[in-house]
């Protein structure tokens, strides 16, 4: 694990760094799908903006919400600190704000939402590369030839434990629903049926890695959640895809 580089007189905290180029993954996808959209992709700027503010602020609200007592100790500490990020919290947190500036603009919802969905999947994968450069968010201890220790860690692994690296089970698996949902842009014609693939295949990713992530409070929270969210995508899906097709479900 490397939380900090050291660039010179300044360092360079890794999370913040994955962070921003998840952040610019995901915008450079965004523009070139709304590119293809026929939409016009200077506004992926002002929506990518939006979306990784209210992600930061919702992801550390749900984290604190289901953390109160460290809040209670320090709470400066707590609500600035790069761990303590939750993706559902960081998903709804970004989903309203790139609803503030979709209808700010009056964009296409479901164009909108459909070019987003790749870029969601890529810049989620950046960000567990940041959890686990700075020893966040592992898993369970384990003997597996894999498994690692991170003795400087938020929190630090116990001396001589070794644990899994969900960090990187979900940043593998990102990066493959990234090009699974790349790959169906082009076949699955219809507003918001792309979005909903992202969904189902995100909450399955997220309920299945809960089984072998560290125990915390709220994980079984967690992965009720991650389940709610597939199946809605998934009954989502299918009237997306079976209802009356009218003129405005072109891509």
């Amino acid at each position: 694990m490397y939380p900090d580089i050291p660039v010179g007189p300044l360092t360079l905290h890794t999370f913040g760094l994955m962070m921003a180029l998840g952040f610019l993954a995901a915008g450079t996808v965004a523009w070139f799908e709304f590119k293809r959209k026929g939409l016009n992709p200077e506004n992926v700027y002002w929506i990518t903006i939006a979306a990784a503010l209210g992600g930061l602020v919702g992801a550390k609200v749900h984290y604190l919400l289901l953390h109160a007592d460290e809040l209670k100790d320090d709470p400066l500490a707590s609500a600035f600190s790069g761990a303590g990020l939750i993706w559902y919290g960081g998903l709804i947190g970004g989903v309203l704000g790139a609803m503030l500036v979709i209808s700010l603009y009056r964009l296409p919802w479901g164009k909108v939402a459909d070019a987003c969905a790749p870029a969601m999947a890529i810049g989620y994968a950046f960000g567990r590369m940041g959890c686990f450069l700075n020893g966040d968010d592992y898993g369970r201890p384990s003997d597996l030839p894999w498994a690692m220790q991170f003795p400087d860690g938020s929190p630090p692994t116990p001396p001589g434990i070794s644990v899994q690296p969900t960090q990187l089970y979900e940043a593998f698996s990102s990066f493959l629903i990234f090009l699974v949902v790349m790959w169906l842009r082009k076949k699955l014609k219809r507003d918001w049926a792309l979005l909903c693939v992202y969904l189902i295949l995100a909450g399955l990713e997220r309920f299945l890695v809960e089984f072998v992530r560290a125990n915390r409070s709220g994980q079984v929270q967690q992965q009720v959640l991650a389940l709610a969210i597939a199946g809605i995508a998934g009954s989502a899906l299918i009237w997306v895809q079976t209802r009356p097709q009218g003129g405005r479900d072109k891509s």
